[in-house]
């Protein structure tokens, strides 16, 4: 697992290096895509549940249950939501406090919203999820299960930790800058929802708003 973690990294790091600046982001998703079908969603259901790649269904070799669908994903919606009421706040002040902000925050929603939104859904959030999340988290405590605890619900060993950690070297090396290693925080935060909700359809929702929740504060303050 480790080594699959390693020789994954090396190869979406190269692609984010050498690829055009256009599409660095989509091969780097597509890769992760791939490991993550080679490895776990090309299996039988039961298999695809247990690393919680479910996704309502949609991942799954069987026919498409419309009303589980919608339960499981206006569920993971709540979870996410939730995780956003908690964290976002603090984070904001912090964003302020770090960037020693003067200005006012000026609100204005991006030419290509729903580009964007389904950008960081399905290119972002959804590639990065399904791998370290789903296979690797869950590989990795499968193997240390011994180890596991149960905090504020779910049951977290090792590979919590060590999955984040592997996430925010792998967005250190794509980009080179000392700041990037702070993902390894809300990367607990999307470990812990996999782990608490059995699946990771709340934490890729709950990724997918908090890069979209920093381009806003980043837009809004004039700092990108």
């Amino acid at each position: 697992m480790l080594l699959v973690a390693a020789g994954t990294t090396a190869v979406v790091t190269a692609i984010s290096h050498l690829a055009p600046d256009d599409y660095a982001n989509t091969g780097v998703g597509i890769a992760f895509l791939a490991v993550t079908w080679w490895l776990v969603l090309r299996a039988d259901t039961d298999t695809v549940s247990a690393y919680g790649l479910s996704l309502g269904g949609l991942t799954e070799p069987v026919a498409l249950e419309p009303r589980r669908l919608l339960v499981e994903g206006a569920r993971a919606l709540g979870w996410a939501l939730l995780m956003a009421a908690i964290f976002f706040p603090p984070f904001w002040f912090g964003y302020r406090m770090w960037w020693k902000v003067s200005t006012p925050f000026h609100w204005s929603l991006p030419s290509d919203l729903s580009g964007l939104v389904l950008g960081q859904l399905l290119v972002i959030a959804l590639p990065e999820e399904a791998f370290f999340r789903g296979y690797l988290q869950t590989a990795l405590d499968g193997n240390w299960r011994h180890r596991c605890r149960r905090v504020l619900g779910a049951e977290l060993g090792p590979g919590w930790l060590l999955s984040a950690a592997i996430f925010a070297v792998g967005h250190v090396l794509t980009i080179q800058h000392p700041s990037r290693l702070g993902v390894f925080f809300p990367a607990l935060v999307f470990g812990w929802l996999r782990a608490r909700t059995g699946g990771i359809g709340a934490a890729l929702l709950f990724h997918a708003m908090c890069n979209l929740f920093s381009s806003t504060l980043a837009h809004g303050y004039g700092l990108g």
